[in-house]
């Protein structure tokens, strides 16, 4: 690894996604093997990641995984790299119970340079105390130097280079105010509309950090103090593969919310095939079949009209076949899914209830499920709803928040189907053995 950086901000809403998405295919274009990280549990931004860099990006979290696991997955996807690029979540030292689990937290455990993105709207000389609050808060954080977002002019800047000067931080660029270079967002933060082209997007941003920020020097001040210690696991931990157990993903415009170390796991267990539930009229052979998250509120008229792959699913379903729904994936068991219009469209029905996009309401976070003796961790986030019905099924496990509040974020289980809001991470040996349990039949 030639050199590795953490982008953190003062605040979410700086820019530190259209800077990663900009400095990715910047460093791609002059043909640097780029491995992009995200800290914390979303799996929107590695999305982006993935399309401008042209490799997956590998979530760090530090609820979900165990420090090892962390220093194992940073180390053997870093390895081969010529840049490592994480992108922060939310301000740089928020985390889940202060600054546990923060981005400043995985900068520290794993050495990482910190570059500051700081949003200079209706602001100057005013960013020096705050850079010299964030550069000497926590002496162990290695804030190397500053790019600043939504800067008016070259006289804007001016002024922000000079309070870097006094705060004792280095400015090593900014990002222009400019429209066009604004990601639509939509309920679940930042997506792909389909008129929106991400690749003249990642282009036209990586042209303005090419123009306006100083990427060798950048490149210069984050070359590791010191080698990264690669593991014996380095991420890529092998597993007693079950060569013969087949395993089916869904994966298509409205089922796309997925950890790649997860997915990376399934590969070291079995043969995995990818279907989709919008096109596919059948299940492919499997012995385990993952719905993840994603929009399916957005396709609903097309997942409706779906009836084989519907049948499909719920004849795997009853008959006792292994399969793990999260989020979006759970309301696609459902009897049916109801638009915020409260217009129906027919589902798997596997689940007898409803989900609804009626009356959006967010529920967010950390989740701790305990579920017999196993301890499952992941993250909630979604905008619908289930609706009760008589004789609804029961949460098989008890919820509890980061902080050890009990919630009632529910767990079902039919036959061999597990069915959530959790978007569960099963990757770290640490805490996987609930899984594999009961993909193998020992739960």
């Amino acid at each position: 690894m030639m050199c590795h950086l953490l982008i953190g901000a003062a605040s979410s809403g700086s820019g530190k996604t259209t800077f990663t998405l900009g400095l990715l295919r910047a460093l791609k274009n002059r043909s640097f093997k780029v491995q992009p990280f995200k800290c914390g549990p979303d799996y929107i931004d590695t999305r982006h990641h993935r399309m401008a860099a042209g490799n997956p990006s590998v979530n760090l979290d530090l609820f979900m995984m165990s420090e090892a696991h962390v220093r194992d997955l940073y180390a053997g996807y870093a390895e081969k790299a010529d840049v490592a690029v994480t992108e922060g979540v939310m301000g740089l030292f928020d985390g889940y119970d202060g600054m546990k689990g923060s981005s400043a937290e995985i900068a520290c455990m794993l050495k990482i340079p910190v570059v500051l993105i700081v949003n200079a709207k209706s602001t100057a000389y005013s960013v020096a105390p705050l850079l010299y609050g964030f550069k000497h808060f926590d002496k162990q954080v290695q804030i190397v130097g500053a790019v600043f977002n939504f800067v008016a002019s070259e006289s804007h800047y001016s002024f922000l280079k000079q309070a870097c000067e006094d705060a004792g931080v280095e400015a090593l660029g900014y990002l222009p105010k400019c429209a066009d270079v604004e990601i639509p967002s939509r309920h679940l933060g930042l997506s792909l509309d389909e008129d929106f082209c991400f690749e003249e997007f990642a282009d036209r941003v990586a042209e303005l950090v090419e123009k306006h920020v100083n990427i060798d020097r950048l490149l210069e001040l984050t070359k590791p103090v010191e080698t990264v210690a690669v593991p014996t696991s380095a991420g890529r931990r092998t597993y007693n593969r079950e060569s013969s157990f087949p395993i089916a993903i869904a994966r298509d415009a409205a089922f796309n919310f997925m950890y790649e170390a997860n997915i990376r796991y399934l590969h070291h267990l079995g043969e995995v095939t990818y279907f989709s539930p919008l096109t596919d009229t059948s299940l492919p052979e499997a012995g385990f079949v993952y719905l993840p998250g994603g929009y399916p509120e957005l396709y609903l008229a097309a997942l409706s009209a779906n009836k084989p792959m519907l049948q499909s699913i719920r004849r795997y379903a009853e008959n006792g076949g292994k399969l793990l729904a999260e989020c979006g994936g759970m309301m696609y068991l459902c009897d049916e899914i109801r638009d915020k219009n409260g217009d129906v469209y027919p589902m798997a029905g596997v689940l007898h209830q409803s989900a609804t996009m009626e009356n959006m309401k967010l529920r967010l976070g950390y989740r701790t499920l305990l579920y017999n003796d196993a301890r499952l961790k992941g993250h909630e986030f979604h905008y619908s709803r289930l609706v009760e019905q008589n004789n609804p099924l029961p949460s098989c496990a008890v919820a509890y928040t980061a902080k050890g509040v009990e919630t009632d974020t529910p767990l079902y289980r039919y036959k061999n189907v597990w069915a959530g809001y959790t978007h569960l991470y099963w990757a770290d040996p640490a805490g996987n053995e609930w899984f594999t349990n009961y993909l193998f039949g020992k739960e």
